[in-house]
């Protein structure tokens, strides 16, 4: 019988021979995902508008799908709940897709009430844990009151920001992802 640690450093040194097998494809997926990123940050607005569209049609789709296995089953527990998740999916899909404008503008009022409240969120854990974290506290402060201004930047230059806070957001997020998978590929080449 193996031990928790003994499972972890076997689950460890798998992912390490599988990362440094496959860099080729971890580089570039990372250039893939920083170019994309890099692309929505100079045309944010583009980007918000394809996000939105891209999140109306998954939302359609989810629709479409749970309706179907929704009546194909129409004995099963939860029925009229089920079809009413399937039915709201649908609805907010046909709404994003038909009118993104207006579907920017609800999700950056969505995307600006989440950094407000993991904000608060981060700033009470770093309050709550500043003798167990002592030097490092002080760094989910920061990370709390930044997700702050970044939420009244958002919600204060309303409607203006829906047509780029989330374009840029997601952007910087693929940018920042994309370098890390980069440099996690590169590590992994030299380590070979």
């Amino acid at each position: 019988m193996t031990t928790p640690s003994q499972d972890f450093e076997r689950l460890q040194l798998k992912v390490t021979t599988e990362v440094r097998e496959h860099w080729k494809a971890f580089l570039f997926e990372g250039i893939l995902l920083a170019v994309l990123g890099i692309a929505a940050i100079v045309v944010p607005s583009l980007a918000s508008l394809a996000i939105t569209i891209f999140l109306g049609w998954l939302f359609l789709i989810v629709g479409i799908g749970g309706l179907m296995v929704t009546f194909w089953a129409p004995r099963i527990p939860g029925f009229w709940w089920s079809l009413l998740s399937a039915a709201l999916a649908l609805l907010v899909g046909v709404l994003l897709v038909i009118q993104p404008v207006r579907g920017m503008l609800t999700l950056t009022i969505v995307v600006g009430a989440y950094f407000l409240a993991e904000g608060a969120v981060t700033i009470m854990y770093a309050l709550d844990h500043r003798r167990e974290l002592s030097q490092r506290w002080g760094w989910l402060l920061t990370a709390g009151l930044m997700d702050i201004i970044v939420a009244f930047v958002i919600i204060i230059g309303l409607p203006g920001t829906a047509a780029w806070a989330i374009g840029l957001l997601v952007g910087l997020n693929m940018m920042f992802g994309g370098a890390t998978l980069i440099g996690m590929a590169l590590a992994a080449r030299n380590a070979s």
